[in-house]
Formats: structure tokens, C-alpha cells, sequence
């Protein structure tokens, strides 16, 4: 007797991070839904919290007690090592604008400080959360350099200046599958891959 499927809902609106989790659950007995999909309108939640998991939870338990259904919800913050790890816990609104003027920032930035070694880390922190309360979290990382021009058409964020050297490219550059092969938040979702199949 197969598993019952049952709704999963993506604490996101960006297009780009639901398509790798879906492709990453793939298989699973989950429908996995987008706020889009719901009749209803989710509140907006603001981005509090003073680490990635604490944001990670605003958005999973908010979610959740919205919808009244389980939700995913994660994190993402960009370390670079000459930047003491800024933008960090903030790199979504490090600039006050989009992602665009994120990248722009970060360009500007390291290029202030002439030649320093360009080394970075991106993580991801996601959260499971069901309206009864049960919740559990699981963590990703990768580890890169910062190129000094944006690298790539495909990805998001700062995905044109994330390059990861294993694969001699930056996730710009990479389809779907290679990315979450490779990437933080694939390396979370291969945790919460197995996470789920206990739930």
C-alpha cells in the first residue's frame, strides 16, 4: 500500500529555490507547494532573527500556523572571509535593494579592499515545521571564491559570483541537477531528504 501523499508547503516565493526543492524531493510522498497554490494569502514575515536558523524558524512556524499545513522554510546567508563574513545572516538585504544591487555590492566591496583572497562560504539552514508544533532543522555549505565579474546566466541571488572550484564554474553556470549536486542548500536537502522519509 503506497504512502499517502501529503501537502508541503515552501515557505518562498522565489521561483528558482522552489524549482531545486522540488527537484530535490522528487519521489517523495509529498506535494510540495508554493504560496502561489494556496487560496489563501500568507502573511509577510520579516527576517528577524540574528542567525540563519532563527530566520529559518520565523518563516517555517509562521507558514505552518497560516496554512495550517507542514512547512519548509530555510535560510541563506553568503560568508566571505575578507568581508568578516558579511553579508552573512543580512545577504539577502545586504544592499537595501534586489539582487542585482546585491552583487553589485559585494563586487564593490572586495574590490575597496585591492588583493585579498576571495574566499567564501554560502549556507543554508532549513526548517520543518507542522502547526502542532513539531519541528526539526537540517544544515548545508560550500565552500567557493568570489569572482571579480559576475560568471553566468542561470541561478539567482549571488549565484553569478558564487564559484566553486571543484566544478570549475560558478552555480550561474550550472543546470539544475549539477547545482543541487553540489551546492549548500542541496547538501540541506539531501539531509531533509531523509528527514522526511522518517516523518
Amino acid at each position: 500500500m503506497s504512502a499517502a501523499i501529503k501537502d508541503l508547503l515552501i515557505g518562498s516565493s522565489n521561483p528558482g529555490k522552489i524549482a531545486e526543492i522540488r527537484a530535490a524531493l522528487e519521489g517523495l510522498p509529498f506535494r510540495v507547494l508554493a504560496p502561489g497554490d494556496l487560496a489563501a494569502v500568507l502573511p509577510s514575515i520579516t527576517e528577524s532573527g540574528e542567525t540563519l536558523l532563527e530566520n529559518a524558524q520565523l518563516k517555517a512556524r509562521g507558514c505552518a500556523k497560516a496554512s495550517g499545513l507542514l512547512a519548509l522554510a530555510d535560510d541563506t546567508g553568503l560568508e566571505v572571509d575578507a568581508l568578516q563574513g558579511a553579508p552573512g545572516v543580512r545577504s539577502a538585504r545586504w544592499s537595501g535593494g534586489g539582487p542585482a544591487e546585491n552583487n553589485l555590492k559585494l563586487l564593490a566591496e572586495l574590490k575597496a579592499l585591492g588583493e585579498v583572497p576571495r574566499t567564501a562560504v554560502f549556507r543554508t539552514v532549513m526548517v520543518l515545521s507542522e502547526p502542532g508544533g513539531r519541528e526539526d532543522w537540517v544544515a548545508g555549505s560550500c565552500e567557493g571564491l568570489i569572482p571579480r565579474q559576475p560568471q553566468g546566466q542561470g541561478g539567482f541571488g549571488y549565484d553569478p559570483l558564487f564559484f566553486v572550484p571543484r566544478a570549475g564554474k560558478t552555480f550561474a553556470e550550472m543546470d539544475l541537477r549539477e547545482k543541487n549536486t553540489l551546492s549548500q542548500r542541496g547538501e540541506a536537502l539531501r539531509r531533509l531528504r531523509k528527514l522526511l522519509e522518517r516523518w
